[in-house]
Order: structure tokens, then sequence, then C-alpha cells
């Protein structure tokens, strides 16, 4: 198969149903990958090792029942060594049981166009009714190649760390005497035979090859790289790359939308040791956020403006102040450097410095006219809002205070959505929330904090009561989230 664009250039028996043997991990690492990608899992997760997967037939890691370990390390057990005892651990970390995981696998298969493979297990041990064919597994292993590049890599060494121990790549051989070769899986039992998902790139070229039944691993390298001669051989060199469309995501297999995972030691105290609940479905459908009933665009987005702009704002609310009955019908002209001064008056009496970065959001509807009585003395400023900002007429008969009720309003309260293996998930998690939950969200800050253990996907600047209303709704739509009171 021609990689870059999907084509068949040679095929022989590939439609034939057959043992797949541990070619079957191809699947569980996909899955396992889509799941990290999604939040379910990290691959820092600690996963406890059941007696079904300690109980597995080699070839296997030696993993022992009750025990735990990272599910990095089973990712590279099941890639490198061909692991049973780990693939197993990795299905039943992602789904609970391997029986939900191979429903999972064979509904991704389905969504690949794996229009013939019946997975029953995670390892690939041989099973009754678990086939599949060298077509399908050409697919699942471009898919592999194109949906998640960042973890291609594992399929290439030639050694890896597994936790307990360094292990060898079954397939070193191969990957050390054809040149090109990066990739993919080996497997064998005695009814498979020895089967192998090979991929070899040569400058723009890149050929993948698929080889069941094998008389030995030597017989069956011989015939990839045969394969892969003949590939490349015939593979224009001027080929546009056409990705395999990745399938959508549809969460865990039984229909649960949220799945509880065991937090490895993260490094951020107020998370150590607990359990962490991530949201496992997907949005799928953008909508878009609908306007409530009479509230205008003006009211949606926050204006923060400097502090030139809150000077022309209180002159201009002053000005329509001045037709009022309830106020000085000829006040005289506000100087704006009056102005000025008396805004650095009010600074001072609330503790915040005159050369502050933290500027006043513009809202209308929080300003409010006072009339203060005539003074023989020095202009006092009232402030009975922290925020408070006071403005004096040139004459003390007429003189007038102008206060602006505070626009924290209380908003340092936040809620947190997840952990994430890296930014760019928590980011999309933190938008498709946005987009299902604007009634609460509307305005507050999305941002991504990168800790240790993960990139926490949060939504600040809410106050305590909306924080606690949005948890709640989003608890009701199966995603759960917890409060971040204020630092």
């Amino acid at each position: 198969m021609d990689a870059r664009s999907g084509e068949i250039l040679f095929s022989e028996n590939a439609e034939t149903r057959l043992h797949p043997a541990s070619l079957t991990k191809m699947m569980t690492l996909y899955i396992a990958f889509e799941a990290v990608e999604h939040g379910e899992i990290t691959m820092d997760t600690m996963v406890t090792i059941s007696k079904n997967a300690a109980a597995e037939p080699p070839s296997k890691l030696g993993l022992r029942s009750g025990q735990k370990i990272a599910l990095r390390y089973l990712v590279r057990a099941a890639a490198v060594k061909s692991a049973n005892d780990a693939a197993t651990a990795i299905g039943e970390a992602i789904e609970g049981s391997e029986a939900a995981f191979a429903r999972r696998m064979n509904r991704t298969a389905k969504a690949l166009g794996m229009t013939r493979t019946t997975f029953k297990n995670a390892n690939g041990l041989t099973s009754e009714g678990h086939l599949s064919t060298a077509h399908d597994m050409g697919i699942l292993g471009r898919h592999i190649l194109y949906d998640y590049p960042g973890y291609y890599n594992l399929f290439s060494r030639r050694t890896t760390d597994a936790g307990m121990r360094e292990v060898a790549n079954t397939n070193r051989r191969f990957l050390a005497a054809y040149k090109g070769a990066d990739g993919i899986k080996t497997g064998y039992t005695r009814a498979a035979g020895f089967n192998l998902v090979a991929s070899a790139e040569r400058g723009r070229e890149r050929i993948i090859s698929v080889v069941f039944g094998g008389t030995s691993t030597a017989a069956r390298n011989a015939k990839s790289a045969e394969l892969l001669d003949l590939g490349f051989k015939r593979a224009a060199t001027n080929v546009a790359l056409r990705r395999p469309a990745k399938p959508p995501y549809m969460g865990r297999v039984g229909g649960g939308a949220e799945m509880l995972v065991a937090s490895a030691e993260t490094g951020d105290s107020g998370l150590r040791g607990k359990s962490i609940r991530v949201a496992a479905a997907a949005v799928t459908k953008s909508l878009r956020p609908q306007i409530r009933p009479g509230v205008t665009s003006s009211d949606v987005a926050p204006l923060v403006a400097g502090v030139e702009d809150d000077i022309n704002s209180v002159l201009e609310s002053v000005q329509v102040a001045a037709v009022a009955p309830a106020v000085s019908e000829a006040p005289e002209p506000i100087d704006i450097a009056t102005v000025a001064e008396a805004m650095v008056v009010a600074e001072g009496d609330t503790g915040i410095a005159p050369d502050s970065s933290i500027k006043p959001v513009r809202r209308p509807q929080a300003m409010a006219l006072v009339s203060a009585p005539a003074q023989t003395s020095a202009p006092v400023v009232a402030a009975p809002e922290p925020a408070a900002v006071a403005v004096a007429s040139a004459e003390p008969e007429a003189q007038e205070v102008v206060t602006r009720v505070s626009t924290s309003g209380g908003r340092h309260w936040g809620i947190n959505v997840g952990r994430y293996p890296s930014r760019y998930a928590a980011e999309k998690v933190l938008l498709q929330t946005a987009l299902m939950e604007t009634a609460t969200l509307d305005g507050s800050l999305r941002k991504v904090v990168d800790r240790s253990g993960g990139f926490d996907a949060n939504f600040m600047g809410l106050t305590r009561e909306t924080a606690d209303l949005a948890c709640r709704r989003l608890q009701a739509r199966q995603v759960t989230c917890f409060m971040i009171g204020p630092s």
C-alpha cells in the first residue's frame, strides 16, 4: 500500500480472514492514544493490574496482580515487546473489562473501514472468531501513522524502558536489516503463524506491507522486504498526501459519559492522591451560543477600558445627570485634571497604588450619582465601595460625588473541567464546554494551567454562586467539574 494515498499496489489473498495474533495490539494502542487525546486517561495514570491481566501467557512483561504501574510503561511494553499482560491491562484500564474493550475495538474497526475484522480480546491470543485480513491491518497501520504521529516513534524503538525493566523490540531484526524501516508490529501464534505489518520511508515515498502466515521469522521478514521493494518500485515519486479521515470520537462503549481515572503523583498538592473525573463524551456538534432574551451584544462581553476612557465615562454621566431634576441645574464645568486628581485620591483611600495596572471594567449599570451637602472646609471624598471614584466640582457649594460600584463583583472563583496531556487537548475541551454551557460561562476566562502532571482546563472570573451553578449544570450534562476558590 502507498501510505500517502492508500492505493493498493499489490495484493494476494488480502481479504482472507485469518488470525491476526499480536497485530491486534495495533488496535489496542490506537484506542489508548485516542483515550489519552480525549482525556479519558493519561500516560501517567497508575493502572492496577488485575488477576486476569497478570495471568496472560507469554510474551509478557511479568506484571503481578495488584501491582500499580503507569500507563506509559504498559503502552511501551505492548508496542515494543508485544506483551500480552500489558495489552490486557490497557484494555481494562480504559473500559473496565476486556470484554467491554473488545466491543470498543470492533466499533473503532468499523469506523476505520476495517470491514472484515472481529476482535475478541486486547492482545491477539487465539480466540474463536478473532479474525482479520491483510487489507484491514494495512488500513489500521496507515491510521496509526497519520492519526497519531506523535506516538508512532514507539514502533521504531529497538529497546525501551517498560518500568519494570528494559525490553527489546520483537521487530528489531527487520528494523536493522531493511533501509528506511520504522515499524510497525509483529505477531505470532501457532494458529496465525508469523505476521508482520511493516512500514518504510525512502525520500518522499512511504510504503506499508502486510504479511500473514509466515512460516518463520526469517521467511516473514524476507517476504515483507520483497513487498516493500515492489511497492517502492511501483509507487510514483510525486504523490499528493491524502491523510485518511480520522473517525469521530465516541467515548466509552458502555454508554457512560464519564469515567473515574486514578491520578498519578501529579505534584499538585490539591490533587495528589485523589481521583479526577474527566469528561469522556465528546461534543459532536458545534453549536453557536444563543443571545439570551433582553441581553445585547454589548452586555455579553466585558469592556476593559483605560483610565482616560473611565474619565470620559464619568464626564458623560455627570453631563447627563445635570439635566435630571435631582441634580443641580447649573453645575460648574468639570475639569479633566480635577477628575484625574480625584480618582487618584479615591485610589489612595482604597489602598490601590496610583500606577496600578488593574483597570476597571466599564459597566454603565454600575454608575450611581449622589449629591453631597456643601462644605466649607476641604472637600472630603466618600468612598463607600472598594473601587469608588469621586468627582468634585470647582465650587464647594455645588459639590457632587460620583461613585461607581465595584466591578469585581466577587468574581474570584473558577471551575476545573479536567486535566489533559497537552495544551491543545485542554483548550479544545474548554472551547467545547464553553459552547455547551453558555448560560453560566458567558464572560468567563478560559485558562490552561501547566502542571507537572498535565494541563488543567479552567474557567476563571466567576462568582461563587455562578461557579457552583455552572458545575451543577455541567454535571447534569455528564461533565464533572470542581470549583476553584480564590487563591
